[in-house]
């Protein structure tokens, strides 16, 4: 979507660092005596604190929303399309926060970050963490920042989750989830896809048994295929084909095993860029997070009775290519939604973009989100 006058970038932005000293028990019972989390915020808290918007990152994904460190900067933060003055989630009217969650890679403590017990990498001994874990340490951010009850928690795929555990966990603290490409929890076959992801990494000889930073090494081959093996998920069939086809670098066969599709090509550049800067130990954790989130599990297995804990409204959405999360597994949150008497809306967006539709500017899409985020604007007076 072209960008108008009065859709600009948040401009330079720079990352903050908060600092936590008070003990988390995780879900797993580990207990982190101190922890940091690394954040970004754009527009302005208003005087009651109502306009505060939490936008939480997918698997890959980090706290660099919006905007751009330094002019010459070329990639902006992730979700730049959306967020910024004039843009659905619009900067002149919200105070927006995107954190990198706990056990990440891009400056909160992961595994990559100095355990205070050994002085060391935390590695291997970095604990398992879950959305219930994320959402609560961005709870403690929240209160830190003086935001008491955000306008609305954001996220696609697993930030969605995270959308929906908070209005679980902390139902009076949110008025609004919006829960995009998302799933009330993973099915068999993306449980698969997340193994094969992990086996990759780990049978990686340079994995070290995930202690590879004592010995400067990087699994480089087993994080290239677990994302590639991820970015085909990602991807429709039509979009690839709309995009690749069946076109061949040279125009003929070279009857050999390296790359001659330009697919083939373009997923290698995926997988070398991605091993680049991604963490190896970082996503064996993002991964089990999305095969452990399942908040109907503590209610009986009932979505419905889940869902019930929220007093938030939500938007639903969902796109017709997704088929690593595909729409009848947003309609399953719609159906529970409904079964708990929440006020929900939900829209099912033509796109050829596959899982990553959430990412795009499809202009339907755009439209759904100006449209609802005016409404939560206009009830907290932004």
């Amino acid at each position: 979507m072209p960008m108008s006058d009065n859709q600009q970038s948040v401009g330079i932005v720079a990352a903050q660092t908060a600092v936590f000293d008070t003990p988390l028990t995780l879900a797993s019972g580990t207990v982190l005596s101190s922890y940091e989390l690394r954040y970004e915020t754009y527009g302005t808290l208003n005087a009651r604190a109502s306009n505060a918007i939490l936008i939480c990152h997918a698997l890959s994904g980090h706290h660099h929303v919006a905007g751009r460190y330094h002019a010459d900067d070329k990639a902006p933060g992730w979700w730049d399309n959306m967020v910024g003055p004039g843009k659905p989630i619009d900067t002149n009217r919200f105070f927006v926060v995107g954190v990198n969650n706990l056990g990440g890679c891009h400056g909160s403590t992961g595994p990559s970050s100095i355990n205070p017990d050994t002085g060391k990498p935390w590695g291997s001994a970095f604990p398992v963490v879950t959305v219930p874990d994320w959402v609560n340490a961005q709870a403690r951010l929240a209160e830190r920042l003086g935001i008491r009850r955000w306008a609305a928690v954001i996220g696609g795929s697993l930030g969605g989750m995270q959308a929906m555990q908070w209005s679980i966990d902390y139902p009076e603290r949110l008025a609004h989830a919006l829960v995009i490409a998302s799933a009330p929890k993973l099915s068999a076959q993306n449980i698969a896809f997340n193994d094969v992801a992990r086996q990759a990494i780990i049978t990686d000889p340079d994995f070290h048994g995930g202690d590879f930073y004592a010995v400067e090494a990087i699994p480089r081959r087993g994080l290239r295929l677990a994302r590639m093996l991820g970015h085909i998920t990602y991807l429709s069939d039509d979009g690839m084909g709309e995009k690749f086809g069946r076109m061949l670098r040279s125009g003929e066969y070279q009857f050999g095993y390296e790359v001659e599709f330009e697919i083939e090509s373009y997923l290698r550049y995926q997988g070398d860029k991605f091993s680049d800067y991604f963490d190896a130990n970082t996503y064996l954790l993002m991964t089990k997070a999305l095969d452990y989130f399942d908040p109907a599990r503590d209610f009986d297995d009932d979505l419905a009775v889940a869902l019930r804990q929220a007093s938030a409204r939500f938007m639903v959405a969902s796109f017709t290519s997704d088929w690593r999360f595909a729409p009848d597994r947003s309609q399953e949150i719609v159906k529970a939604l409904v079964e708990a008497d929440r006020d929900v809306v939900y829209a099912e967006i033509e796109s050829v973009h596959g899982h990553d539709a959430f990412l795009m500017t499809d202009q339907p899409y755009v439209d759904l989100m100006r449209a609802y985020l005016k409404r939560v604007a206009e009830e907290v007076g932004a």
